[in-house]
């Protein structure tokens, strides 16, 4: 079984772009080099909006990672560059990452908004565009020697 966490974070101005892709690459190989990641997938939305989908061996490790490193140096920056963020966990039967649809599906029954500075008017009822399923994610692979 697997721990599956999704976010989706957008970013309210074009200006905050460059610094949030630093952090994005900062987080995303603190990810691949951290103790119970199984693997995951970025995937760039309409507007501005991008979702991460990680694999974890369990909520511990996510919360481990979450709490530490890079993660946790762009967190406060988010919620100042963010007009609107979600996220959703759920436990996963065997260790294969679900489908963008499932991650999408659940994240609209079952996420929850995270906090920001400026929300958007869809910000707390969560009535984002789906995200475009083709083509544009980017697999996240523990680094050699992990898992």
């Amino acid at each position: 079984m697997a721990f599956i966490s999704v976010t989706r974070l957008r970013i309210r101005s074009i200006r905050f772009l460059p610094a949030f892709a630093l952090d994005a690459w900062r987080t995303k190989r603190q990810a691949a080099r951290a103790e119970g990641f199984l693997g995951g997938s970025l995937l760039g939305g309409r507007g501005r909006a991008f979702w991460t989908m990680t694999a974890w061996d369990g909520e511990a490790s996510m919360r481990a990672y979450m709490t530490g490193g890079a993660h946790r140096t762009a967190m406060p920056r988010l919620m100042h560059w963010c007009d609107e963020a979600s996220v959703t966990h759920w436990i996963e039967p065997g260790e294969a990452l679900p489908s963008w649809t499932e991650a999408v599906r659940r994240m609209r029954a079952e996420g929850r908004i995270s906090k920001v500075r400026h929300p958007s008017p869809r910000h707390a009822d969560m009535s984002f565009d789906d995200p475009r399923l083709t083509g544009t994610a980017i697999p996240i692979r523990p680094a050699a020697g992990r898992v």
